[in-house]
């Protein structure tokens, strides 16, 4: 692979260009949030299969202790994020909009909220599976919002070598703030986290992308660079979807990650900054990951911050120490506006992937109508994947999900740039979602069932 920032002019193919709205969280500085009065820990909040409940109503439980243990190999635990008593264990409003099985616990109004003290593990005295079993037991997962355990990206197959880390620092969504946050306030942090993700790797190189909307974070990273580690610190141009994996990639190293392949096929591992903090924290601390920089903004948002939350926080909550909501909010969504989910309970809690709460009034969140496809065009330039959403929209209409699995729907990454430029308002990326979950279900029925798998 030849020096990563000869390529970074080439960033990738197609995208759109979002406003990026960035301006009223990224220069305010994060601040950690009160405890509330109770948290409400989902065990699904990551990819992969859901953690398993450990303990039971009436029990005592002290930040940090672990309250849920991961089933299987891409699973992680759930820890307490604040001392407290175990007031349910039963289903619960999930942001994804569905009811989960999650652990109520009351808050201690009278606690001073110190984890107890844990051991912290000596990276440099384990071997790579010491410190994927040390991430894992931490609960660490991708924080840019997929959540994906985090120990399983940094078990590459045997056959495969790792070239470089690419560190995601693109944070391309619109409004969201949290990881160019963590890139300015913690820089020598992320640097931590890449030293031990590299030595766990086995490679020798890392380079840290990070879109040129944040000039300050690339001043900062390079500034803090350590004299032993190769790392480079890539200013790349502002377009979305820069920080999908795929995209980063290319932008980076002008390779192409081939169809149902993953970046391990073209020598890299990539990490979310966020994700890379957290794991330097494991092995600062020895605690697990219980709390998360959250983004709150938009314009329905009386105070837009930049918070530090104890995972399991209520999102009432988080909104009500902003401020609360304005009088014409309309829609909250977690995450930005191009792939965030709408929220239908305020009940539901942060997870540990919630990148940012965005709240748009009536005027941003009015509906719009939607007219027949009229063959522009749009859509095509638009995919960075180089789908025809065109022809996959009429398919998904039609329930010809067969068919759309044919002309490579498992390739879409629901990244929303279709739908953003569509003149007739399909909603081609919801479609999208529904017919990707429908043919993972059939995969399930029908185990063998080809690319749905």
């Amino acid at each position: 692979m030849s020096r990563l920032t000869d390529w970074w002019q080439r960033g990738f193919r197609h995208g759109v260009h979002p406003p990026d709205h960035k301006e009223a969280t990224a220069a305010v500085p994060i601040r950690r949030m009160p405890f509330p009065d109770e948290i409400v820990l989902p065990l699904r909040q990551h990819a992969g299969a859901p953690a398993r409940c450990l303990v039971s109503v009436g029990q005592r439980v002290e930040r940090g202790d672990q309250v849920a243990e991961a089933q299987g190999h891409v699973s992680v635990p759930v820890h307490a994020s604040a001392s407290g008593t175990v007031v349910d264990v039963g289903w619960w409003p999930h942001p994804d909009g569905s009811q989960a099985e999650a652990i109520r616990i009351a808050v201690d109004p009278h606690s001073a909220q110190i984890p107890r003290p844990r051991l912290v593990p000596r990276w440099e005295d384990l071997d790579p599976s010491g410190v994927r079993a040390a991430v894992k037991n931490a609960g660490v997962v991708g924080l840019g919002g997929a959540a994906f355990p985090t120990h399983v990206k940094l078990d590459p197959p045997p056959d495969r070598s790792v070239e470089a880390l690419i560190v995601n620092g693109a944070e391309c969504e619109p409004y969201l703030t949290s990881d160019h946050r963590v890139m300015v306030e913690h820089p020598e942090r992320v640097h931590f986290g890449i030293r031990i993700v590299m030595q766990c790797l086995g490679t020798s190189r890392a380079v840290i992308g990070v879109e040129r909307n944040k000039p300050d974070a690339v001043a900062r990273l390079r500034a803090t660079v350590p004299d032993d580690l190769d790392v480079e610190v890539v200013s790349l141009r502002v377009k979305y979807p820069q920080g999908a994996e795929k995209m980063l990639i290319h932008a980076v190293t002008g390779r192409e990650v081939p169809s149902g392949k993953l970046p391990i096929h073209v020598g890299t591992v990539v990490q979310n900054v966020g994700s890379i903090a957290a794991i330097a924290e494991v092995f600062e601390t020895g605690y697990p990951l219980i709390e998360r920089i959250v983004t709150v903004s938009g314009p329905g948002v009386v105070r837009p911050s930049n918070l530090l939350v104890p995972v399991g926080t209520k999102l009432r909550d988080v909104l009500a120490f902003c401020g609360g909501l304005t009088d014409d909010a309309r829609e909250l969504l977690m995450g930005g506006p191009m792939m965030g989910t709408p929220q239908a309970d305020l009940d539901a809690p942060v997870l540990k992937g919630t990148s940012g709460l965005v709240a748009l009034t009536a005027a941003e969140a009015k509906p719009r109508r939607v007219y027949p496809c009229i063959g522009c065009g749009h859509c095509l330039d638009a995919c960075p994947v180089f789908l025809n959403p065109s022809l996959l929209g009429k398919q998904a209409q039609a329930g010809r999900y067969d068919e759309m699995v044919g002309h490579s729907l498992m390739d879409c990454m629901v990244c929303g740039s279709c739908s953003y430029v569509c003149p007739s308002n399909i909603p081609l990326s919801q479609m999208f979602a529904v017919a990707k979950g429908a043919v993972r279900r059939g995969a399930r029925r029908e185990p063998g069932g080809g690319q749905a798998a």
